[in-house]
């Protein structure tokens, strides 16, 4: 028979429903797969849990996660609470012998990600970490070039992570704007996706050195708030704005490549444009989250009268997952990148093996977010041996 795991997920809103998608469908599109059976949800607040339950087809609910985690009839926590609800929940789950999936950046701080995996180690528990972007096919495509030496040594790898819902200044000050829960701003929400996508594509960085600025220092308080939105009044109390707005720095890898990367939510007319280039000896590659289907690829060794970026639709049976899915041509969203992530899951919890990225990736992603932080604070290179 085929394998069930008995899911249990902290947290319900922007990335409870991406995560809850993600376990409905995959049985739908991946028959072969073990099957994530969505046992228990929790939430503080009752009613919207209780609306989430009905609305994403969860079994049940509860309003404590230490009532979840202890439920033995759990066998995966998912955890998509803010970041700093990671640690304290990881921790308590993995001394259940629970599984752990969950949210990126791993936790507040290096320390507390080295926890973390520690605890996962020594129960002996499998843990994976939520950077789905890794999951699109196209970004698995650049992944087979490098691997596979078409695109020839990496000279450069370039990254841009560019948002603008903040930028209106009375926007109210949301949760992501407190150090003291998200951790940091766009250097841990979005610049973490970049450097996962370094590691993945090119390889660990050495050393780091980085500037940020927080532009807006006040933001009004909010009276409600969910995913990216929130309500408040521009004639209300204001608050601190405590993370950063932006941060930019620039590494190099070990494998001698230099690398740049920038995360911000002050940039206009960009919704959501996750992007890298990739440039070898023998060719280069570019992505664009907001053409997710797509990868632009560049080859030396074409003739020269063709020389030029082409346009790789990412979506034939030959690309990764995308023999799951429809015709060739017929595009796939956001969300399936949280399908393919969770087939990962899946697939290595019945193989008995650790799924790929975990909590090492958690902790190699966050040794760069303070190598990051700590260069800033100190105008110098930094090596990511010293955090």
């Amino acid at each position: 028979m085929k394998k069930t795991f008995n899911v249990g997920m902290i947290g319900y809103k922007f990335m409870g429903k991406a995560h809850s998608h993600a376990y409905k469908d995959l049985p739908m599109f991946f028959p072969q797969t073990a099957i994530p059976k969505m046992k228990l949800i929790c939430g503080r607040d009752e009613s919207g849990v209780r609306q989430a339950t009905e609305q994403f087809g969860w079994d049940g609910y509860v309003t404590d996660w230490r009532e979840l985690v202890t439920n033995p009839e759990i066998d995966i926590v998912d955890i998509n609470a803010p970041s700093d609800a990671h640690k304290e929940i990881a921790l308590a789950a993995a001394k259940a012998g629970k599984h752990l999936f969950c949210e990126k950046p791993l936790a507040l701080t290096l320390a507390d990600a080295r926890e973390m995996l520690e605890a996962a180690e020594e129960a002996g528990v499998k843990h994976m970490v939520g950077f789905n972007y890794r999951f699109a096919p196209a970004v698995q495509l650049a992944k087979k070039l490098v691997e596979s030496g078409r695109l020839g040594q990496i000279y450069h790898f370039r990254a841009w992570f560019l948002q603008d819902w903040i930028v209106d200044p009375t926007f109210p000050l949301v949760w992501r704007l407190q150090k003291e829960i998200a951790g940091s701003g766009s250097h841990g929400d979005l610049g973490a996706h970049l450097i996962d996508l370094a590691h993945f594509l090119v390889g660990d960085m050495t050393e780091v050195i980085g500037m940020s600025e927080t532009f807006v220092k006040e933001r009004p308080l909010p009276t409600s708030m969910t995913g990216l939105s929130a309500k408040g009044s521009k004639d209300a109390p204001h608050g601190p704005v405590t993370v950063d707005d932006a941060t930019l720095f620039m590494a190099r890898f070990a494998n001698g490549a230099l690398g740049s990367f920038e995360a911000t939510r002050f940039a206009p007319g960009h919704r959501c444009t996750n992007s890298f280039e990739i440039n070898g000896s023998k060719g280069s590659v570019k992505f664009d989250f907001e053409r997710l289907n797509e990868l632009q690829v560049y080859f030396t060794s074409d003739d020269e009268d063709v020389q030029g970026f082409r346009r790789v639709l990412a979506t034939d049976a030959a690309h990764a997952y995308m023999d799951a899915w429809w015709p060739a041509g017929h595009t796939i969203g956001y969300e399936h990148t949280f399908v393919h992530e969770v087939v990962e899951l899946m697939t290595a919890l019945s193989e008995d093996r650790q799924p790929v990225p975990n909590f090492v990736d958690g902790v190699k992603c966050q040794e760069v977010l303070e190598a990051v932080d700590q260069s800033i604070a100190q105008r110098r290179w930094v090596s990511i041996s010293e955090v």
